[in-house]
């Protein structure tokens, strides 16, 4: 069964667009040997990073949606470790319904088709009724003072 995946990767802003181009065809060729099926892929470009990252603080971030089977991600995780040209690299999984609609939103967006924006409270539970809760104690009154417990001493 195929589950929902995107993976987000970082590639050196050194590359040309012909190298950045050559470097997501070749993730793509690796998902679809893998038995994987593209959703759409999402060229986001050259943006500041949020810290040096190898000396570099730029870089060309890419995005693509797929649907596959387990084994694709690690192989995925391996190419992405030996290649010198990515920065970073993420896979993430969709699994819960909310999660995949969510998906099937990001992969519309991507694709220029129209999707639908979700309000929070369309994601989330529905929320209970607020019940306040009983103090645990008076705390107008003073308390109590503790009686003092003599304490024995051994000789």
């Amino acid at each position: 069964m195929s589950k929902h995946y995107e993976t987000m990767f970082i590639l050196k802003p050194t590359l040309n667009d012909e190298e950045v181009k050559a470097k997501i065809d070749f993730f793509s060729e690796v998902i679809t040997k893998g038995g994987g099926e593209i959703a759409a892929i999402e060229q986001l470009g050259t943006r500041a990073l949020a810290y040096k990252i190898n000396k570099f603080e730029r870089g060309n971030y890419v995005v693509i949606y797929f649907t596959a089977d387990g084994v694709v991600n690690k192989e995925l995780e391996r190419i992405y470790g030996i290649t010198e040209d990515i920065l970073r690299f993420i896979v993430i999984k969709y699994e819960s319904k909310i999660e995949i609609v969510a998906w099937e939103n990001m992969t519309n967006r991507a694709k220029g088709l129209p999707f639908k924006e979700f309000k929070l409270s369309e994601t989330t539970r529905e929320p209970r009724e607020y019940r306040p809760r009983k103090p645990r104690r008076d705390d107008s009154q003073p308390r109590p003072a503790e009686p003092k417990q003599e304490v024995e001493v051994a000789e």
